[in-house]
C-alpha cells in the first residue's frame, strides 16, 4: 500500500474515533475535497511526482490537529501528528520537514513563499469557489458557535463572508485564478444579494434583544442536539458491548455444558471440576452483570394536575407522560411549546437523567467486564493447575 493510501486511512480512522462531532466543518469531507482540489490544480501544472506526494500528504494532516486542541495552533498539533506518522513510514527528517512546512503553510494569514504553498493554499479555500459554498459557510457557522461561542446574525455573517472573500483572499496559482476565481466572484454576487433582500431600517433597542435572543436561541438548540445525540451514541456503544459479552459467555457455557460436564462424572477427570466450576461461574455472573446494563428502566412517578401546572413533569419522557390522559397531555403540551424557559428545563432534565442511566450503564459494564477478565484468568489458572498436578 503506498504512503498515501495509508494516510488517508490513518487520517479517516483517526477523525473517526477522536474528532469531535461539532465539527461540522474541519473535518474528513473537507480534507477529501481540499486533497481532490489539490489533484485537480496539479494535474494541469508541471509537478514532479514527489512534489506531488508531499503536497497531497501534508493536506491529508493540515487539520487533524483540531482532533487534539481547537483552531488556535492546530497546524502545529498537525505537524506533531504526521512527524509520527511518517517516522513510522521510515521517512527521512529532511521529507518530514518539507511537509511540516507545507501544513505550516495553510496558516489562515501565511503568505505562500513557492508553488508548493500556493498549491497548499488554494486547495483548502477551494471550497471559495465551490457551488455548495452555502452549504460549507453554514457548517463552519455552527462549527464556530460551538466551539468558540461566537454566533452572527444572517447579515452580519454575510457581511463577514464578502469582506473575506473580496478583500482579504485570493487565489495564488494560475489554474486557480482562471477557474476558480470567477466562480467565486459568483458565490460573492450570492450573497450581497442576500444582503440586498434582507437589508431593513435600523430596529429600535427591543428588536435588537430579539435579534440576540434569536443567535442565543440557535446555538443552545444545536448544543442540546449534539449533546443528546453524543449521550445516545454513548448508550448504543454500551448496549454493543454488554451483547457481545452476553453472546461470547453463552457460547462459553454452551461449550461447557456440552463437551466439559458430561465428562466430568469419571474418575479420570475428577481434576477438571473446580476449573471447570469456575468457568461456568464467571460466564453466569458475566450474563447477570451484562443483562442488568441493558435492562431498561422505565420511571412509574405518580403525579397530579397541579404538579403539571407547576412543572415539576418532563413531559419530554414518555415514562412520565404514559400515564397522562391525551387531552391533559395535548394541553400541556400547548403549555410547553408556548414557554421557551419551560422548554428548556424540560431539556435540561431529559439531558441529565439520560446521564443517569448512562452512569448506570457504564458503571454495570465494567463490574461485568472485570468479571469476565477475572473469571477468564482465575479459570486458564485452574486448569493449568489441574493439569500440572495430576
Amino acid at each position: 500500500m503506498s504512503v498515501l493510501n495509508k494516510a488517508k486511512d490513518y487520517v479517516e480512522n483517526l477523525f473517526k474515533d477522536k474528532l469531535s462531532s461539532v465539527y461540522f466543518y474541519h473535518n474528513f469531507i473537507h480534507t477529501t475535497y481540499a486533497v481532490n482540489k489539490a489533484e485537480e490544480i496539479i494535474s494541469h501544472s508541471e509537478v514532479s511526482d514527489a512534489d506531488r506526494e508531499k503536497i497531497l500528504l501534508a493536506l491529508w494532516f493540515h487539520d487533524v490537529g483540531f482532533t487534539d486542541c481547537n483552531a488556535e495552533g492546530h497546524e502545529k498539533k498537525g505537524v506533531e501528528i504526521v512527524t509520527e506518522f511518517l517516522l513510522h513510514e521510515n521517512a527521512s527528517r529532511e521529507y518530514i520537514d518539507e511537509v511540516a512546512k507545507l501544513i505550516l503553510s495553510t496558516e489562515k494569514y501565511h503568505q505562500p513563499q513557492n508553488f508548493l504553498e500556493e498549491i497548499m493554499k488554494d486547495a483548502d479555500f477551494s471550497h471559495f469557489a465551490s457551488p455548495f459554498y452555502n452549504d460549507s459557510a453554514e457548517a463552519l457557522r455552527k462549527e464556530w458557535e460551538l466551539t468558540g461561542g461566537m454566533c452572527f446574525s444572517n447579515d452580519e455573517w454575510n457581511v463577514m463572508n464578502v469582506d473575506f472573500l473580496k478583500n482579504k483572499h485570493q487565489y495564488f496559482t494560475d489554474y486557480a485564478k482562471q477557474n476558480w476565481e470567477p466562480l467565486k466572484l459568483k458565490n460573492v454576487k450570492k450573497l450581497e444579494k442576500k444582503l440586498e433582500k434582507e437589508e431593513k431600517p435600523k430596529k429600535d433597542n427591543s428588536d435588537s434583544k430579539k435579534d440576540k435572543d434569536s443567535k442565543s436561541d440557535r446555538s443552545v438548540d444545536t448544543l442540546f442536539r449534539v449533546t443528546l445525540n453524543n449521550h445516545t451514541r454513548l448508550s448504543d456503544i454500551a448496549d454493543s458491548k454488554a451483547n457481545i459479552l452476553l453472546s461470547v459467555n453463552a457460547i462459553i457455557i454452551s461449550v461447557c455444558l456440552s463437551v466439559l460436564v458430561p465428562k466430568l462424572d469419571t474418575p479420570k477427570n475428577a481434576h477438571l471440576i473446580i476449573p471447570t466450576f469456575f468457568l461456568l461461574i464467571s460466564s453466569v455472573l458475566t450474563i447477570i452483570f451484562a443483562i442488568l446494563s441493558t435492562k431498561p428502566n422505565v420511571t412509574k412517578t405518580t403525579f397530579t394536575n397541579q404538579d403539571i401546572a407547576d412543572r415539576k413533569v418532563n413531559l419530554l419522557f414518555f415514562g412520565n407522560f404514559h400515564q397522562m390522559e391525551f387531552g391533559n397531555y395535548l394541553n400541556s403540551m400547548h403549555d410547553l411549546i408556548k414557554d421557551r424557559d419551560y422548554i428548556y428545563d424540560s431539556m435540561v432534565k431529559d439531558l441529565y437523567f439520560l446521564g443517569k442511566v448512562l452512569d448506570r450503564k457504564y458503571k454495570l459494564l465494567s463490574i461485568t467486564y472485570t468479571i469476565f477478565m477475572t473469571g477468564i484468568i482465575s479459570s486458564v489458572l485452574a486448569f493449568a493447575y489441574a493439569f500440572l498436578t495430576l
